[in-house]
């Protein structure tokens, strides 16, 4: 388990890190969401032990994650925005200096480079030098080199910067293998829709605070109380418009194009039962009528104000 308490950072009167908490339990996978300058980083650099907190404490099996505790340091994976890599060095090579820092034995060290290049589907490129990868390849080897120590905590800070569509719909598979694997994953992102394809909770950040926190549909439920409901008639959409202004539950009706309109509801299930049978009883000719579930982005643009650090 990760527990963060109340973890602060300050730089004399500039508040990076304002009493940030949060618990994530094992393969769980956090979004973790925020505008440039928002806390994600400095963050994530504290969990991973590159910057001391000037308060509160972050705790990982029971072990309170300091720089000076290298077992607590061995159960941490990072992978930073922007990583270098060594010239006229091969893949395997890479990986093996990383393992030998980590401390794996000897005897165990080719078998574990195997498995983290078949996990990050790069065995075709072990014996080919790093910096003649792609720079979705390199990405995936930077994300092998935080898995040879088999660590419990994954910490991604903008893993998908840079790649094609196609190398970010193979990092996203890769990022939801980790989290059945059973290893806690915080992926701080821009690309807000993919982060919710494999996110089992998000976090999100503005100024060092963090707004909101839990699992996708539980954050967008609390905080998009009112649902949007799309409705396409064959006609008559003026008229329906007229017909469902002040009707309860319904506000904010406009218009889509002539003949389909949007609204939002804020009843319960059986009241938009009830409204979808009473508008088709008034002679309203109804193409289509469904909810537009809110996503992370509407989530991101209701929480947050834009305002930056």
């Amino acid at each position: 388990m990760l527990k963060v308490d109340s973890l602060d950072k300050r730089y004399g009167q500039f508040q990076a890190v304002n009493n940030v908490s949060f618990t994530l339990e094992p393969g769980q996978i956090m979004g973790f969401i925020g505008s440039n300058g928002a806390g994600k980083t400095t963050t994530i650099k504290m969990l991973a032990t590159l910057l001391e907190p000037t308060s509160g404490r972050a705790e990982l099996n029971g072990r309170v994650i300091d720089s000076n505790d290298l077992e607590v340091r061995k159960q941490i994976g990072y992978m930073p925005d922007f990583f270098g890599l060594y010239e006229d060095i091969k893949v395997w090579e890479y990986l093996d200096m990383f393992a030998t820092l980590y401390g794996v034995p000897t005897e165990e060290r080719d078998r574990v480079i195997d498995e983290v290049l078949e996990l990050t589907d790069l065995g075709f490129k072990k014996d080919a030098f790093a910096q003649s990868l792609s720079r979705g390849m390199q990405q995936r080897l930077c994300l092998a080199r935080c898995l040879v120590h088999n660590p419990s905590l994954l910490l991604l800070d903008e893993p998908a910067s840079g790649l094609d569509p196609r190398a970010r719909s193979e990092l996203k598979e890769l990022i939801g293998e980790l989290g059945r694997m059973g290893k806690i994953v915080i992926v701080s992102s821009h690309i807000l829709p993919e982060l919710a394809d494999f996110s089992t909770v998000v976090g999100i950040i503005e100024q060092g605070n963090l707004l909101a926190f839990g699992s996708v549909k539980d954050v967008v439920r609390s905080m998009t109380p009112a649902k949007k409901v799309q409705v396409r008639l064959l006609e008559k959409g003026a008229e329906a418009s007229m017909w469902l202004h002040g009707k309860a539950h319904v506000s904010g009706t406009e218009f889509v194009n002539p003949n389909e309109l949007r609204f939002d509801f804020t009843g319960q299930p059986e009241d938009q039962a009830e409204l979808l049978r009473v508008l088709v009883n008034e002679g309203f000719p109804v193409v289509e009528y469904l909810d537009e579930e809110a996503n992370l982005e509407d989530l991101f643009m209701r929480v947050t104000k834009g305002a930056l650090n």
